[in-house]
């Protein structure tokens, strides 16, 4: 605990850029779907201290390779094993330069040429052994607050996500952003309809026309593809319109400036509050732009979030590899059904039994308690979704990072 505030003392793993993990693991990162199961096996042999992340295609993709060397130099990483299957298009000789480059151990395998699967595994199976003891052993650093980065997202939601879990999720982003973290919101395809109450938070009227144009692309992405970002599941659950969810969504943004509009990979150069835009740029190339919850979540890694906070009303059990998830459940009677599988019961609010002030207050104290090594109950009952597929993104310009 820090001494007169009864929030716990943080500590965290130093890295070479300057960052701080808060977990201290190996990443197994496997270049092509072939290689997969042989990394899901050379993982498994150490269970608390690897974990699987990869990219599925064999054919080349610049946001792929941008996110896997982000996602292998998280602050949550301390060593990467590289698998490969040896002939897919994967650039894995500048992903092992990029990791090398952070200061990280890092072993590149290729299993054409070490022998086949039994082999392969063998080879990494000691190689991650060894980087798995000597990161256990590493010392920690004192971290503070601001050194954090945040995210949230939302999924499994309905009528009660918008009344409870969302806006107590913005509570806790309003402390964090006071307290100097970096807190980043998403997604823009469930924002149709806010763009001018986000504008009117920006920081900057340069800001506010790049938040503009943000939403403005989802919704025509959204057309182009015939369907919105609404499920059978949220109609089922209470929500009747997009308009309605979107404002739900909206609520977990808290009320804090607007400081600056990223894309996935892109990093918040300081603390404040950020939108990410996780539509891909230029024509529908590649399909929905998010197949699912986790897709979100590997986004918000990859632009350095220690963790995600994750708002259900009808209930979702996932985590995460790499950086922890910390569930928060809007609707009481799911949060009975699903107790395990949630950190934070916001359906209280609804019952009476708590305000959003004092939910968003717990959320809050979740997030340093996981930051401080707490397990989320994701990691518990040992969660490590993960998926990453194709999109195409260009660069953010200057006024989406306003000075």
């Amino acid at each position: 605990m820090t001494a007169g505030t009864g929030a716990p003392a943080l500590r965290g793993w130093p890295r070479a850029d300057g960052r701080k993990g808060i977990r201290n693991l190996v990443a197994v990162a496997y270049l092509v779907e072939c290689a997969h199961h042989v990394a899901r096996e050379v993982a498994a042999a150490v269970p608390d201290g690897a974990h699987v992340i990869g990219f599925p295609g064999c054919y080349p993709n610049a946001y792929a390779q941008r996110m896997l060397e982000r996602l292998c130099t998280h602050p949550n990483v301390g060593a990467v094993l590289l698998v490969s299957l040896g002939c897919e298009s994967f650039d894995r000789f500048a992903l092992a330069r990029a990791v090398a480059e952070s200061g990280r151990p890092v072993e590149t395998l290729v299993i054409q040429q070490a022998g086949g699967t039994r082999a392969s595994v063998a080879a990494g199976r000691a190689w991650v052994a060894a980087r798995a003891a000597e990161l256990a052993a590493a010392p920690s650093v004192p971290m503070a607050v601001s050194e954090l980065v945040v995210g949230t997202v939302c999924g499994g939601s309905d009528g009660t996500s918008g009344l409870t879990g969302n806006p107590a999720a913005g509570i806790a982003f309003d402390r964090l952003v006071a307290a100097g973290a970096a807190c980043i919101f998403e997604e823009t395809g469930e924002l149709i309809g806010c763009e001018e109450i986000m504008a009117a938070r920006a920081a900057t009227p340069a800001l506010a026309d790049e938040i503009r144009a943000s939403v403005a692309k989802a919704a025509r992405y959204y057309a182009t593809l015939g369907y919105g970002s609404f499920a059978a599941g949220n109609a089922e659950g209470g929500l009747t319109t997009i308009e309605e969810k979107s404002l739900g969504a909206y609520m977990k943004s808290g009320q804090s400036p607007i400081s600056g509009l990223i894309k996935p990979g892109d990093l918040p150069p300081r603390g404040g509050l950020y939108l990410m835009d996780v539509v891909p740029d230029g024509e529908v190339r590649f399909g929905f732009p998010n197949i699912n919850d986790n897709a979100e979540i590997a986004e918000m890694m990859a632009s350095g979030a220690h963790c995600t906070l994750f708002v259900t009303g009808r209930g979702s059990v996932v985590g995460s590899a790499i950086a922890p998830v910390v569930k928060i459940c809007a609707n009481p009677e799911t949060y009975r059904r699903l107790a395990e599988d949630m950190d934070v019961d916001a359906g209280r609010i609804l019952e009476g039994r708590a305000t959003l002030e004092e939910v968003g207050a717990e959320i809050f104290a979740r997030v340093l308690e996981t930051a401080a090594g707490r397990p989320t109950a994701s990691e518990a009952l040992g969660h490590r979704e993960f998926i990453l597929t194709y999109k195409s993104f260009d660069p953010i310009g200057p006024a989406c990072l306003p000075v």
